[in-house]
């Protein structure tokens, strides 16, 4: 063969062997591409299952009804990648849907605002009536949207899923995830395809959703379980406390007062949810050993003899004896125990000092003491309340915990507690005159009247 023709054909060998090297590249190229894009995708995957494994953790863990709604929304968001999440349910007496949470200020917005009734003229409302759950791509082209909603927020829904809470065959509302975010594993739409031009939810996503529903709605139907047997609670001791008022009709209202004074005080003392409640309970409670005192004693106006006072402080042990029983109570029965004991120690019924006294009964000496002081009595008018307050400022580090009375302060001065307390215009006296006042005010023996021991 020629030498021309042979370096022809090697050269084209060559070539040849070349481009099915550049094609064998590219596809490699394509398979890293589709690989990598496999194990995004898988990566995704396993991150939701383990966010929703945590979400049902989560949800188990608390039946505050806030808090969970304000879990689930953030589970779906952080489920599906999308940018906002809310939750509608069915009010029972109304038969309507209405917005209980939502993510963001669109979301705060349209909280307590727009109403939809259950028909097919809303998105939520046909999931709710018909208990299907929808995928839509283009929310603005469903002719169920309903556009009131985002006109009220001026917000943009452009895609969503919606899919009905349902808890022993009822559905109780509808959980929404608003609008997909892109992510890298979402491809841009090809130039000229028809369609949304954003990112949009997809079966899995949709899956997913209909997964942490089927939670949330167990959650919902427990926090509202819960809630209505802690509201019957509340009001079981609610009618006791006022039960026990009856008994004395110059202190009517009393216990409703230093409930509302306890929790002013406690709003700034950085207390958990928890210590908050079992505040309120023993306030509610504090009184309620005035059960095991005679009327003679309990209603009579002038002041006591010894005997009778002796009498009348036995009500924080009274009150601990009958409540004690009652297993959910005992961590609030140190605030109607110790409610009479003083920071120096001159109080009743142990004599405790300082930090010994629990600082739920510290909070409650105060309330009970402030309401004493500004509320009229058979014998005399209610002192003027910033009188009240001055005296009971002068008194911390002797007879209250400086805390609580720092607290009382700030309490005093951004809250309701000069208004509608019984306190009316008082000459200021004299200060021993006040300091028997002041002593009434906590049912110290230094001026034994039988209203006087709040």
């Amino acid at each position: 063969m020629p030498p021309r023709k042979a370096a022809a054909k090697k050269s084209a060998l060559a070539f040849d062997r070349d481009r099915a090297l550049l094609a064998a590249l590219d596809q490699i190229r394509e398979l890293e591409g589709q690989i990598a894009q496999t194990i995004l995708a898988t990566q995704e995957k396993v991150q939701q299952l383990e966010l929703l494994t945590q979400v049902s953790t989560l949800l188990n863990s608390t039946l505050d009804p806030a808090e969970v709604h304000e879990k689930s929304l953030e589970a779906t968001c952080g489920l599906v990648k999308c940018e906002t999440a809310s939750m509608l349910l069915v009010d029972p007496k109304t038969g309507e849907l209405y917005w209980e949470s939502a993510l963001g200020e669109a979301g705060k917005k349209l909280k307590g605002g727009v109403r939809l009734p259950i028909n097919d003229r809303s998105i939520a409302g046909y999931v709710a009536m018909t208990g299907e759950s929808l995928l839509i791509h283009d929310v603005s082209a469903d002719p169920r949207h309903n556009r009131k909603a985002g006109a009220a927020s001026g917000f943009q829904t452009r895609t969503m899923i919606c899919v009905p809470l349902r808890v022993k065959e009822k559905t109780i509302g509808v959980l929404q995830a608003i609008n997909k975010l892109s992510s890298l594993a979402d491809r841009p739409p090809a130039p000229g395809a028809s369609g949304p031009r954003w990112a949009t939810f997809g079966g899995d996503d949709l899956a997913m959703v209909q997964s942490l529903a089927h939670q949330v709605a167990v959650a919902i139907d427990n926090s509202r379980l819960y809630t209505g047997l802690k509201r019957s609670f509340y009001d079981t001791v609610e009618a006791l406390a006022e039960s026990i008022e009856k008994k004395d009709s110059y202190t009517g209202g009393h216990t409703k007062r230093v409930v509302y004074y306890s929790m002013c005080i406690a709003k700034y003392l950085d207390l958990s949810a928890d210590q908050l409640e079992r505040i309120r309970l023993g306030a509610l409670l504090h009184d309620v050993g005035k059960i095991g005192i005679e009327d003679k004693i309990l209603k009579k106006p002038s002041p006591l003899d010894d005997s009778e006072w002796e009498e009348m402080k036995k009500h924080p042990e009274i009150g601990f004896s009958i409540m004690g029983r009652v297993e959910s109570l005992q961590d609030v029965m140190a605030g109607m125990r110790y409610h009479h004991e003083r920071w120096d120690g001159k109080g009743y019924p142990l004599g405790l000092r300082g930090e010994e006294i629990p600082l739920i009964a510290r909070v409650i000496a105060v309330a009970d003491a402030y309401d004493a002081m500004v509320s009229t009595r058979p014998y005399r008018k209610g002192l003027d309340a910033q009188f009240a307050h001055d005296e009971l400022c002068r008194h911390a580090d002797t007879q209250f915990d400086p805390k609580i009375i720092d607290a009382f302060r700030k309490a005093f001065k951004n809250e309701k507690m000069g208004k509608g307390s019984g306190g009316s215009r008082y000459g200021h006296g004299s200060s021993d005159e006040l300091y028997g006042l002041l002593e009434e005010a906590a049912a110290t023996p230094r001026r034994k009247t039988a209203s006087d021991a709040t």
